[in-house]
């Protein structure tokens, strides 16, 4: 059973993994090609999901916010808006980041874990080589890049929302476009990628931190894949309430 001394031992260890990996830089020709595989394997692998999952849970948003607009009162471009309002300030950045914890988040700390496994980390060390830096940064680079399929994410949902209320005849085309431009706030993406920004931090740098320093043999390694996925879940939905507080409250 862990105690509290062990949490804040591993929160120690984080932060000092994260002053490390800018420390004693890899020579750029070495970090180059790393840079451009994980930018593959974490930005461009991950946007078939990301769209299928956008698309269809707009559709979703779309078709339940006019199933509950049973008031005739209530004007149809409403479906347009509430579909606008869900997918950009809380599915698109946050939802589908908690989705990525689970698909990059696993890779990432099964891929270091198992060097650390095979005992490729501690070659590195005995190179002379800063294996976090050259492990981690690679990573932190490539997910810089994660508001471009944060990016997708919105643009599918409103169009998934448009298609399912169009051809589900639950609305016009008209009708849904103007909710969509309706009241439009410009802060509202400002704050969604505030929070990309951040949450991509946390994908980067959580799961490296749980692949880097795991123990024991491959059976840990995919303990390791699970805590890891279960704590960045957690720390994007608690700096998911701390961003909101301070940006919109």
């Amino acid at each position: 059973m862990k105690t509290p001394i062990t949490y804040l031992h591993n929160i120690g260890t984080y932060f000092i993994m994260i002053k490390d990996i800018f420390r004693r830089p890899t020579k750029w020709s070495v970090m180059k090609p790393l840079i451009l595989k994980d930018i593959d394997d974490l930005i461009i692998g991950s946007l078939g999901i990301v769209a299928f999952i956008s698309f269809f849970v707009g559709g979703v948003v779309a078709i339940q916010t006019s199933l509950n607009m049973t008031s005739p009162l209530m004007p149809k471009y409403l479906v347009g808006f509430a579909t606008r309002q869900s997918i950009i300030l809380e599915f698109a950045p946050t939802f589908i980041s908690i989705i990525m914890a689970g698909k990059v988040g696993s890779f990432i700390t099964s891929s270091i874990g198992t060097m650390r496994v095979t005992e490729q980390i501690d070659a590195l060390e005995v190179m002379g080589i800063n294996a976090i830096n050259y492990l981690v940064f690679p990573k932190f680079i490539a997910l810089t890049l994660y508001p471009f399929v944060i990016s997708i994410a919105m643009f599918l949902g409103i169009l998934g929302g448009l298609m399912a209320c169009v051809y589900g005849g639950y609305g016009t085309m008209e009708n849904y476009i103007e909710g969509v431009q309706l009241d439009f706030i410009p802060f509202h993406f400002i704050y969604a990628f505030i929070k990309t920004f951040v949450f991509a931090f946390l994908l980067a740098t959580i799961p490296s931190f749980y692949g880097y320093f795991m123990k024991g043999g491959a059976l840990e390694v995919g303990k390791a894949s699970t805590t890891s996925f279960v704590w960045t879940s957690v720390l994007i939905i608690l700096v998911n309430f701390l961003l909101t507080s301070i940006l919109l409250g």
